[in-house]
């Protein structure tokens, strides 16, 4: 997602295509959880590793806060985003409403091919889960939130699938700072029913098992973090 013309930083195509690919070089180090929610993000040491020049970095920068995904601070520099408990309760709420229509619509377009993908999907996310180590559980979680988005391409609305791209990735950050289990919570099983609840034309049922499984997803963050608790709640007393 590229910024609009009016952007303040001017810059040739060169530069510009360097500044997408180190955008997409962090976006996925973000939404990997490679890099933590409140992670400084140095222009002088991203430019160094990247061999470009502040101008371009801070271009790349831009276009991850456009998304969300970092945020800069005066005299301080840029971050990535650390979502407070009700930006976290919006992402989910945004989720419900957009994710019940696209699937709506999913159940409209699928054809035997979309079906053949996301099966091919879901045993890719089978094999992550049946793996150790962190590298597998990164892109466990990272299919997972591929499942959501390749819902959205079917649904044949490119802003849309945009804006799930989004959320995804602010869901990533939500499930990183909030999350009680440390994994995605995006369970196989709900990908497989709704697939199924897809294929049979089922749209009650498949929107009914999208929300289900975006609750399950909620269910297992502790929004109380970053709050203020009074010292008996504090102590468990």
């Amino acid at each position: 997602m590229k910024l609009s013309a009016k952007s303040s930083l001017s810059m040739d195509a060169n530069q510009e295509d360097r500044a997408q690919a180190i955008r997409d070089a962090l976006r996925d180090a973000i939404v990997d959880r490679r890099l933590a929610p409140g992670t400084k993000l140095s222009e002088a040491e991203v430019g160094a590793l990247f061999d470009v020049s502040r101008t371009v970095v801070r271009y790349a920068l831009q276009m991850l806060a456009f998304e969300g995904l970092v945020h800069s601070e005066r005299n301080r520099g840029a971050f990535v985003s650390n979502p407070t408990p009700e930006d976290a309760r919006q992402v989910f709420a945004s989720r419900r409403l957009i994710e019940a229509g696209i699937v709506a619509e999913a159940a409209r377009r699928l054809t035997k091919a979309d079906v053949a993908a996301f099966r091919r999907h879901l045993e890719e996310e089978d094999r992550y889960k049946a793996s150790r180590g962190p590298e597998a559980r990164r892109a466990e979680i990272k299919a997972s939130g591929d499942f959501h988005i390749m819902l959205a391409r079917v649904a044949g609305n490119a802003i849309l699938e945009k804006f799930m791209d989004e959320l995804v990735a602010r869901s990533s950050l939500v499930i990183a700072l909030y999350g009680r289990s440390g994994v995605s919570s995006c369970g196989h099983d709900d990908h497989a029913l709704i697939l199924e609840a897809l294929q049979t034309g089922d749209v009650e049922r498949a929107t009914e098992m999208m929300l289900h499984h975006i609750g399950h997803i909620e269910a297992d963050l502790d929004l109380r973090t970053g709050e203020s608790l009074t010292l008996k709640e504090a102590l468990n007393l």
